[in-house]
């Protein structure tokens, strides 16, 4: 049974802390992202192991294993925007392709994978966004790239921004 799509523009995380999951962007330092979001993602990948991994709690709430195959998918999507940004020549603002998590998670069956599989491919795919996030030198933070709506983000915002998605399903995958 599909899930009602998540429509959210969750941006404000930025700003605030988020009430759900306890994450607050304004105070987290981007040195301590790359750090944050591997221990983030393996705690994830752990729960990829579970027995009910393959279980949803309820009709409108995603298994374990449809959140960490979404998560694998987020690190990849972010090294390619961090790419992107980083691609650029700092006038022109690139623009990220749109995603939409909710159609991917269908067309990829998220729920049908293999949940040791997507274990491994989260520990590379937040390996590498991590390295990458990492490897940005202090002067190129300030880049910009853009959403396909519009959204305005810093290489710094962006981390920040990627960072909140995995701890926020962390926080969804407890139990």
């Amino acid at each position: 049974m599909p899930i009602v799509p998540d429509t959210k523009d969750w941006t404000w995380v930025l700003e605030q802390t988020c009430p759900a999951c306890g994450f607050d962007a304004p105070s987290t330092d981007y040195a301590a992202v790359p750090d944050l979001a591997a221990a983030a993602a393996a705690r994830i990948g752990a729960a990829l192991a579970r027995a009910d991994a393959r279980v949803r709690p309820d009709e409108s709430t995603w298994s374990v294993l449809e959140y960490g195959a979404h998560v694998r998918d987020v690190c990849r999507i972010f090294d390619t925007r961090l790419a992107l940004v980083l691609a650029g020549d700092g006038v022109a603002v690139p623009r990220f392709a749109n995603w939409d998590q909710d159609a991917t998670a269908v067309a990829e069956r998220y729920g049908e994978q293999d949940p040791a599989r997507v274990a491994a491919e989260l520990d590379a795919a937040a390996a590498a966004v991590c390295a990458a996030f990492a490897a940005v030198a202090p002067d190129r933070r300030a880049l910009r790239g853009a959403r396909s709506d519009g959204a305005l983000f810093t290489v710094d915002s962006l981390a920040r921004y990627f960072l909140h998605d995995l701890v926020h399903h962390v926080h969804d995958v407890r139990g």
